[in-house]
């Protein structure tokens, strides 16, 4: 009789995601890449490189380790009745596309209208910083933010715009600096009603965005 293959569940794949490599293991990959590139690892300059990338990439890919709806978990009901826009602008954004391994760098705005209750602002920035510390692509990562924010806070809207330039493409490839990409994601009252939707455009000056508002 012939052996049943057994079924690979996503529970397995998950399980074969997270197994990370050991140290020793990351440093002896970064010293195959610098002899990949013509280099030699044995050189003065570059016998501590490896431990350098391992330890940036820690820095880099730190989002891994953390739960930004953590972050969103203390609200506050006492404000005064207000329910308007709160935005939080030019948050930065570091991050790294998940095809070149590549950095793209820029800013995000982010804002939601409150439902009696509010988060303190700085949990705004640190959800985004969160979401930043991974490989992904820029449209992911305004819709992550979007969404986290949505789920957890329950707010009568969510609007995330982010602005970057992506290294993938600007120093190598088609090699055009200068050009930047510009992703957003609406939810709730920011999709549905063209008025809120204006005032945030507005508010974070997207004027060729405004324009077809």
């Amino acid at each position: 009789m012939k052996k049943k293959k057994k079924s690979v569940t996503k529970k397995t794949i998950k399980k074969a995601q997270i197994k990370r490599p050991s140290n020793a293991e990351a440093e002896k990959a970064v010293r195959t890449l610098i002899s990949f590139v013509g280099e030699n690892p044995d050189r003065e300059g570059l016998l501590d490189t490896p431990k350098r990338v391992v330890k940036a990439y820690r820095d880099w890919y730190a989002g891994y380790a953390q739960d930004p709806r953590e972050f969103l978990s203390k609200t506050f009901s006492e404000t005064g009745g207000y329910d308007e826009i709160v935005m939080l602008k030019d948050i930065r954004v570091e991050s790294h596309c998940e095809h070149h391994m590549a950095p793209f760098i820029g800013s995000a705005h982010v804002a939601y209208l409150p439902n009696k209750r509010v988060v303190g602002i700085s949990k705004l920035a640190r959800v985004t910083r969160i979401f930043s510390k991974r490989m992904q692509v820029q449209e992911k990562l305004t819709a992550e933010i979007a969404n986290c924010l949505q789920d957890v806070l329950k707010p009568r809207g969510v609007a995330v715009v982010i602005e970057a330039q992506h290294e993938c493409m600007t120093t190598r490839g088609i090699n055009e600096p200068g050009i930047s990409m510009v992703t957003s994601q609406l939810l709730g009252k920011f999709r549905t009603d063209p008025s809120t939707r204006k005032e945030f455009y507005s508010m974070i000056k997207q004027d060729s965005i405004l324009k077809k508002a």
